[in-house]
């Protein structure tokens, strides 16, 4: 969220800014409801100042009058008007207040002027690519064909249990994608120094609130309760792991903290029915290991460069051919300044699809979600906060089935996860060798 007063200060270019990502600032609707908040401010202000300064003429004309006249009555009047007085005027600061962070909940974060103008994934930039992409004497299947024919993969009984976009791994399958999620997380604590968290997978709007799931995108989320309470199925465990820290003070010597975990995460992925419906690609639920990091905020696009290297160094170890891309300024999410995807090679369709977002927010959420940090001299500084994809399993292994296939069915198993599945081929007819 921003500070009102920045984006103000920042006028013109705030209006500049915003408008390569889409968004239409009305800067005079936000001056407006800034200058009538600061206006009841003030004007508590000074009613309290005069409501002291009646109670100290009160007390002087009470002793010179002995307690009793019409001076000091009228003075005791005075004193009861300024009591509502001051009552309507916080009124106002509270309502003004909740309109101003209503407005600024929906404005989306600054993106950094190094972003791409344009506002689909054609304005892309692209960074490098990593390993050539695989080439068969065959025609190349898709996951979906692989893993049913292999009895890895079942969509029909994923879709009894729970209707469309949802899968069921089976046998080798379900060992895949276990050893999947082992290897990353073994990457990202063993080798990049990332804390690993369980985390709950069902959280307050609050939560969803400070890294900007809410209010803008409640229709992308799945809600549940039990009488009064709300709460809402994780879309990220960027979720809950951001939020470990709202409404806290860091140990700025402490920083930069990184933190992993793997969690299910749950999609309605509104609005983007006909997109990667086949197989699992898109689905309502999935699994996926996350990074998130804390840092300074003049940090932070160092901080990004390392994150999207852990993502690559989790595919480079799988021996998986990517490119690294740079989103345009009206592609990225909503609360990201900066974003890298990491795109995988499908050879079914002939080319590069998303795995992995790496995002710098800069305080952005940390100001949401009240996240702050003191250093040593008792100064306070701005949190800076990133999250990233390192990996989601379905991606991975969608990947890794289409581009390890054989012409006679069978997928072979990259050799850094044979510790992990105890295999190294799955073989057509679904068992393993």
């Amino acid at each position: 969220m921003h500070d009102a007063r920045t984006l103000i200060e920042l006028g013109d270019e705030a209006v500049r800014r915003l408008a390569r990502r889409g968004y239409a600032l009305d800067m005079a609707g936000l001056e407006a409801l800034s200058a009538r908040r600061n206006s009841s401010i003030s004007r508590g202000d000074e009613l309290r100042a005069e409501s002291k300064r009646v109670a100290q003429e009160v007390g002087r004309a009470a002793k010179e009058s002995g307690g009793q006249g019409p001076e000091v009555e009228k003075l005791k009047g005075r004193a009861r008007e300024l009591k509502d007085e001051i009552r309507e005027a916080e009124e106002s600061v509270a309502t003004a207040e909740a309109e101003l962070r209503q407005v600024l909940l929906a404005i989306p974060n600054l993106p950094d002027d190094e972003t791409p103008d344009g506002d689909s994934d054609a304005d892309a930039v692209e960074v490098r690519r990593w390993g050539p992409p695989p080439e068969f004497s065959f025609e190349a299947k898709d996951h979906v064909d692989l893993g049913e024919a292999m009895g890895i993969l079942d969509f029909g009984r994923a879709a009894k249990l729970a209707g469309a976009r949802f899968s069921v791994a089976r046998g080798p399958g379900a060992v895949l994608e276990r050893a999947l999620a082992s290897l990353f997380l073994s990457l990202h604590t063993g080798r990049h120094g990332y804390t690993e968290f369980s985390v709950p997978y069902l959280v307050t709007p609050e939560t969803m609130t400070g890294t900007g799931q809410l209010p803008k995108f409640e229709e992308d989320l799945f809600r549940t309760g039990t009488d009064d309470r709300s709460l809402y199925l994780i879309p990220t465990a960027e979720v809950p792991l951001t939020n470990l820290h709202a409404d806290e003070m860091l140990d700025a010597g402490a920083l930069p903290l990184a933190y992993t975990a793997w969690t299910p995460c749950f999609r309605s992925e509104a609005g983007s029915y006909g997109r990667d419906t086949r197989g699992i690609l898109r689905l309502h639920q999935f699994s996926k290991v996350e990074m998130v990091r804390f840092c300074a905020a003049e940090s932070s696009g160092t901080e990004l460069e390392l994150m999207v290297s852990h993502a690559e160094a989790c595919l480079q170890a799988l021996g998986l051919a990517y490119r690294v891309i740079r989103l345009a300024a009206g592609d990225m999410g909503f609360a990201a300044r900066m974003t890298y995807d990491i795109e995988v090679w499908l050879p079914s369709q002939g080319t590069f699809r998303e795995i992995s977002s790496c995002s710098d927010c800069g305080t952005f959420q940390s100001r949401r979600a009240g996240i702050r940090a003191k250093d040593a001299q008792g100064g306070r500084q701005a949190v800076a906060t990133l999250n990233g994809s390192g990996l989601p399993i379905g991606r991975a292994m969608a990947a890794l089935l289409e581009q390890f296939q054989e012409p006679d069915g069978s997928v072979s198993i990259p050799e850094v996860l044979h510790p992990y599945t105890g295999f190294r081929r799955i073989l057509a007819d679904g068992t393993t060798g």
